[in-house]
């Protein structure tokens, strides 16, 4: 099982829509045949392991880390392929939440006489690995992470001079990684013009799908000669309001990029309809980089599901130096975002990451 999550990971930010998973075939205690799924050649992870196999797969055992899909999608349901190969034994780390699985496979499996287990040692494991797939399933929308690097004392930009970075080279390598494995990003405007960012992947691996470039800017202020503007190539979407001018509009569509109206109260760009949106087009995660005011406008609007901040050994004090989450805020203690799940992660030497989850009712 080691093996088939070794396997899975090397299909992260491969996958999307699908789920990352890793299959390995074992035939008296040897491995015989491994196999992951990556989005664009189609196959999923069973079929690329039994296909190695070949026919050492009669009576040998499968482990797989998500249960193996009953339906007809772009292929053919795997728990069928499974029973015509002859596998006597299939251990998965945990079922499939999609609906149209959802213990159909292992249905499928059982009443043909294959034996099924589950390694529930693994589930934990498995639920990381593929956390937007199963968000995605079980709540119908991408799961919302909210990226900052801060200082000590919760600072991400100081008040006069900000070239440079708060953290460092490794901590921002990393960020690049969780990019590769997310499906959208998004920035306020205030963030393009002050950097001229790109927002894009840097990673330098295969993708599904081109990251889906966002930029929240409700009356069009963006350069058509910004970086983002002069590198789109059908992945990079502005969200506005109808305070825009249509002109700009025009030219902005005319450099191909895609401009959606997203009108809330208060002329600001409406981010449940942003997160709608990406719903429809089957985005499984977004993640969230942008200013204090963004960042706030994100947790109030209750479309923030995580959040991870990575801290740098560094204090820039003072009331001017601008806060992780600005805006209005909490009036009252008892009105606190609630977070759960905390975890603390090092990512390079005196640094570190927060990962938190915000904790809802429901």
């Amino acid at each position: 099982m080691d093996e088939a999550f070794r396997l899975a990971r090397e299909g992260q930010g491969r996958t999307s829509p699908n789920p990352a998973v890793g299959a390995v075939v074992v035939r008296n205690g040897e491995i015989v045949g491994r196999g992951y799924h990556v989005y664009a050649r189609q196959k999923h992870a069973e079929v690329v392991a039994l296909e190695e196999a070949g026919e050492r797969a009669r009576g040998a055992e499968l482990y797989v880390t998500l249960e193996p899909c009953a339906h007809q999608g772009r292929t053919g349901p795997c728990s069928d392929l499974l029973v015509a190969q002859g596998i006597s034994r299939v251990v998965a780390a945990m079922e499939d939440p999609n609906p149209l699985v959802s213990g159909g496979g292992f249905r499928k499996l059982r009443s043909a006489g294959v034996d099924v287990e589950f390694a529930a040692e693994y589930k934990t494991a498995a639920e990381k690995l593929n956390e937007p797939f199963l968000h995605f399933m079980r709540r119908g929308k991408p799961l919302v992470m909210l990226k900052a690097a801060v200082t000590l004392d919760g600072k991400i930009a100081a008040p006069e001079d900000n070239s440079g970075w708060i953290t460092s080279e490794k901590a921002r390598e990393h960020v690049q990684q969780v990019r590769h494995s997310s499906d959208a990003i998004v920035t306020g405007i205030g963030t393009v013009l002050a950097d001229d960012c790109l927002l894009n992947d840097r990673s330098g691996i295969e993708r599904s799908r081109p990251l889906l470039r966002i930029v929240l800017d409700s009356l069009l202020r963006i350069p058509l000669h910004s970086k983002m503007v002069t590198s789109c190539k059908g992945d990079l979407l502005i969200a506005t309001t109808s305070a825009a001018s249509a002109e700009r509009r025009k030219a902005l569509e005319a450099k191909g990029v895609e401009v959606v109206e997203m009108d809330s109260l208060g002329g600001r760009v409406d981010l449940r309809r942003l997160v709608e949106l990406l719903s429809q087009r089957r985005y499984l995660s977004l993640m969230i980089e942008a200013g204090s005011k963004v960042n706030w406008a994100a947790l109030d609007a209750g479309i923030v599901d995580k959040i991870l901040f990575y801290y740098a050994p560094k204090i820039f004090g003072g009331t001017a130096s601008l806060p992780v989450v600005g805006g209005a805020g909490r009036k009252r203690r008892s009105d606190a975002i609630l977070m759960r799940d905390l975890q603390v992660h090092m990512v390079a030497e005196n640094e570190f990451a927060v990962e938190a989850y915000v904790h809802r009712d429901h």
